[in-house]
């Protein structure tokens, strides 16, 4: 069949990209989710107006109409996880961007199998290491439906699991070895402390004795 002739645009720049509070917002967005461009979050920014967009056309239609063809788009948003099975159109306008970045495979993944960081998980999944059943899906964009996160898992020939048990033995170890190291400093502290309390207080003792022996010789 070949392109289609006018194909949908799949993301548009903000309208004010040189906003400060935008782009630190942006920045923000795109280190929680571990998107490589900026271009990634304006995708899914397009697709969430496209969706709200539908649900408005929605509430304006007749009701017969309406009853009609809203529960395709309930049904559809509910099979990836956005809303739930008995949400209306007012939940379908309440969602955020978040929403939507929270069903990339990267970002289940990211949660699901221990992943210190989502662009770890990232990379994982473009080199082929992650599977959905007996699919291997390397697409960090995937949007994972609720039937499928439950089979998510590791191909068989991937070392990541065994480098992320390392890594967690690793990290609890250290910190074994933090909390010993600060319980002894804080033993020694206390020790040093009663020591100088000690010395200073023979030191008055005998201070003050060796002045009254004083004033005894005087009178």
């Amino acid at each position: 069949m070949g392109d289609p002739k006018y194909p949908r645009k799949v993301w548009r720049k903000p309208k004010r990209p040189l906003n400060y509070e935008l782009k630190m917002e942006e920045l923000k967005t795109l280190g929680t989710f571990g998107l490589r461009t900026k271009r990634e979050l304006w995708k899914a920014h397009t697709e969430l107006s496209r969706v709200r967009h539908q649900a408005r056309s929605l509430l304006a239609l007749r009701q017969e109409v309406r009853a009609e063809k809203e529960p395709i788009l309930m049904k559809s948003l509910a099979r990836i996880g956005l809303v739930s099975s008995d949400a209306t159109l007012d939940d379908v306008l309440n969602l955020n961007v978040d929403d939507l970045l929270s069903r990339r495979l990267q970002t289940i993944v990211s949660k699901k199998l221990g992943f210190k960081t989502p662009y770890q998980a990232r990379q994982a999944v473009i080199h082929g290491h992650i599977m959905i059943g007996e699919r291997k899906i390397d697409i960090p964009s995937y949007t994972v439906q609720i039937e499928e996160e439950d089979s998510i898992h590791f191909s068989p020939e991937s070392k990541i699991p065994e480098m992320l048990e390392k890594s967690k033995t690793e990290a609890t170890a250290e910190g074994a070895t933090e909390a010993t190291a600060t319980a002894e400093g804080a033993t020694e502290a206390t020790a040093e402390g009663a020591t100088e309390a000690t010395a200073e207080g023979a030191t008055e003792a005998t201070a003050e004795g060796a002045t009254k022996d004083e004033k005894s010789s005087t009178k």
